[in-house]
């Protein structure tokens, strides 16, 4: 046989479970189609390193930013080769009405960034903006977006017409091309659902997951996981939980079934500013309304947890926490926060630390990644001038610090949890391992040498150990820089 390229001398890591083993790699187009010992007259030495399938980030906030070279750089630079978009319940399509994409837009600034385009959009318009891009890209229906586009920001329960409207944009969406529904039960208007209706959402899935940021995580977890277990059930569809963390002998025995789940090893959290420190019956989706109601609230929080990731027009109070920004303005803070919430026009976004940090925290990590139905989430956010270096440092986390030293998963192991189960949660059955007709996302893993650099004071510095990377069968990434080519597509499921 004759290859387009041949990945010689590596040790390939298959995503099976199998040891890893010697071998050579042959790509035909976009397609492996040879593992073992090949002929070859010019290949890419892959000595010292492991081969292994293209990773996939299954909590990603990139939905605005798949064209965007530093994301893709960030990505690439962990081996992740597939990000899965449309995360919380909240993107900018399925939308029909302005107002819709407005919401989305405004209300996620600080999440997903600002869509390159004009709204509303379909489910067959987002993936289309997403294809031919560095990354390949899965993306889910957003339940938020799809309620606020029939309910608007109502706080009620949905009626039989209501359900009848979202149940028609979900079918349609899944027609064209979306790999899931997904929730944001803390958000809004996410938290006004009621089991009911996310299982009537949930019924055309057809063995799609629903994937849930739940109502309640840590010591809250078990209300959650009722809930989304109550829905999956109902619905008969599968069960994804986003960033399930928390303490370990409180989430592990509420797992069951089907259930999968995404983490990233870190004990800090991030989100917006909005959803943390305001009370609930404050409508954090419409300024309008908020923000003469946020200027007489007596704000209280556990201030020195929160640093500041994301502040428009206070872009020097990145980086800080709130008490340390609040000193240099000689003010209180909670009249600090107030004033950054005000200001940036509810779009500030923080690093939120938790109660659980320390010895304890970390090993409720471990054990919980260590878990079968474990699969990796970065839950990356690239907006705003110091983000949580989750988003450069998840995947090169998991496999230097977790995998390399201390050994809570084999290489075999990660390269499962973290490329060949994922593929199989979100159905893309043709990715996820390195055998003969699959998909050619390829990575190459320096064993010895990949780790994460960035930190929660210089968040944004780029893993290292990973310098090539190939997608369908096109080298992206040579020698730690992106080429000129853009194979990445918006993945239908199967």
């Amino acid at each position: 046989m004759t290859f387009d390229v041949v990945i010689a001398n590596g040790w390939v890591v298959d995503g099976t479970g199998a040891p890893p083993f010697r071998a050579d790699v042959g790509i035909s187009g976009s397609t492996i189609t040879a593992v073992g010992r090949l002929p070859h007259d010019r290949a890419v030495d892959a000595t010292g390193r492991l081969v292994l399938p293209g990773m996939v980030d299954c909590h990603s906030h990139g939905d605005a930013l798949v064209h965007d070279e530093g994301f893709q750089l960030a990505n690439l630079r962990q081996g992740v080769t597939t990000v899965v978009l449309g995360q919380d319940g909240l993107s900018f399509a399925p939308t029909t009405t302005r107002a819709a994409f407005d919401y989305a837009t405004r209300y996620f600034a600080a999440i997903n960034g600002g869509f390159p385009g004009e709204g509303p959009i379909s489910v067959a318009e987002i993936r289309a903006s997403h294809d031919n891009s560095a990354l390949n890209s899965v993306f889910l229906l957003p339940h938020g977006t799809i309620r606020f586009d029939v309910l608007g920001p109502a706080p009620k329960a949905s009626d039989t017409d209501d359900l009848r409207k979202m149940r028609s944009i979900v079918e349609k969406g899944l027609e064209e091309g979306a790999a899931g529904l997904s929730t944001g039960l803390e958000y809004v208007p996410g938290r006004y659902a009621d089991v009911a209706e996310l299982a009537a959402l949930c019924a055309p899935l057809q063995g799609l997951p629903y994937v849930t940021h739940m109502r309640g995580y840590g010591q809250s977890a078990p209300v959650g996981m009722k809930e989304a277990l109550a829905v999956t059930a109902k619905a008969g569809a599968p069960l994804h939980v986003s960033h399930f963390h928390g303490p370990a002998d409180v989430l592990l025995p509420l797992l069951d079934g089907d259930t999968t789940f995404d983490t990233y090893p870190y004990l800090r959290g991030s989100t917006i500013l909005a959803m943390i420190v305001l009370p609930q019956h404050v409508p954090a989706a419409d300024p309008a309304r908020a923000l003469p109601m946020i200027e007489n609230l007596d704000l209280d929080h556990a201030w020195e947890r929160l640093t500041i990731a994301h502040a428009p027009g206070l872009a020097w109070s990145e980086g800080l926490t709130i008490p340390a920004a609040a000193a240099r303005q000689g003010e209180s803070p909670a009249a600090f926060a107030r004033r950054l919430l005000i200001e940036t026009n509810l779009e500030a976004g923080c690093v939120s630390a938790r109660p659980d940090e320390g010895p304890a925290g970390e090993e409720s990590v471990r054990r919980i990644l260590r878990h079968p139905a474990h699969t990796g989430g970065s839950d990356g956010l690239h907006v705003g001038g110091h983000p949580h270096p989750r988003a450069y440092g998840a995947f090169a986390r998991f496999l230097g610090h977790h995998v390399r030293e201390k050994g809570d998963l084999s290489w075999p192991q990660a390269a499962s949890h973290l490329a060949a189960h994922p593929a199989r949660r979100f159905r893309l059955f043709d990715r996820g391992l390195v055998r003969p007709g699959q998909a050619a996302d390829l990575v190459l893993v320096d064993p010895a040498k990949v780790t994460d650099t960035a930190t929660y004071a210089a968040p944004r510095e780029l893993a290292q150990g990973i310098d090539d990377v190939w997608i369908n069968g096109t080298r992206v990434l040579k020698a730690g820089h992106l080429t000129t080519a853009r194979p990445g597509r918006a993945l239908r499921p199967a």
